[in-house]
């Protein structure tokens, strides 16, 4: 019985020790922009931006998790696009900045970036170089409309901690240079 006992009671405090070896954990920039670049070949979309037919396809994606210490997740976006106009294509390139506010969704273990704003846009088309900021909104909408059902960083359940680690309700907290998940219960 004794051996039991002793045993259970070892078995709680691996247990324990786990968990606070698990207390935190996080998501760096470069893990973001490695599960990003997963999806790059699947972003490539046709859509009509203020009347022109276009066809957009991203090159590459770089992340800032919480500049200047802010709550934020940046995204930086190279893409080129085929504008069809008057019977022609023409190339252009797309730069395009964005940020939005990062949200934990427990019942898909994924984050995902909301309210998300247009910080730059420019194109190179043709040899036209400017702001697209007639069209930013219709940009803004296409953006919103793949963050919306793509999240940015999936959990991955199959690593033993990050599973026993989502076993319990997570706090997600950003901060310069990663995004930092810890129990609820646990105090910072």
């Amino acid at each position: 019985m004794r051996i039991v006992v002793s045993f259970v009671v070892m078995l709680c405090l691996a247990g324990c020790s786990q968990l606070g070896q698990m207390s935190v954990y996080s998501v760096s920039e470069t893990q973001l922009e490695q599960m990003l670049s997963q999806q790059v070949p699947a972003l490539t979309r046709q859509a009509n931006v203020a009347g022109i037919p276009l066809k957009m396809a991203v090159d590459s994606m770089k992340v800032q998790i919480g500049p200047n210490n802010s709550d934020v997740i940046r995204i930086d976006t190279a893409a080129n696009a085929t504008l069809s106009l008057f019977g022609l294509t023409y190339p252009a390139n797309l730069q395009l900045a964005i940020e939005g506010a990062p949200y934990y969704d427990a019942a898909q273990q994924a984050v995902f970036v909301r309210s998300v704003k247009l910080l730059n846009s420019s194109v190179d088309a043709a040899g036209y170089r400017g702001n697209l900021t007639p069209v930013s909104n219709e940009l803004l909408l296409l953006v919103n409309q793949y963050l919306a059902t793509n999240p940015v960083y999936r959990l991955d359940t199959r690593d033993p901690a990050v599973k026993l680690l989502t076993a319990v309700p997570l706090n997600m907290a950003v901060q310069q240079g990663r995004i930092a998940f810890t129990p609820s219960s646990a105090t910072r």
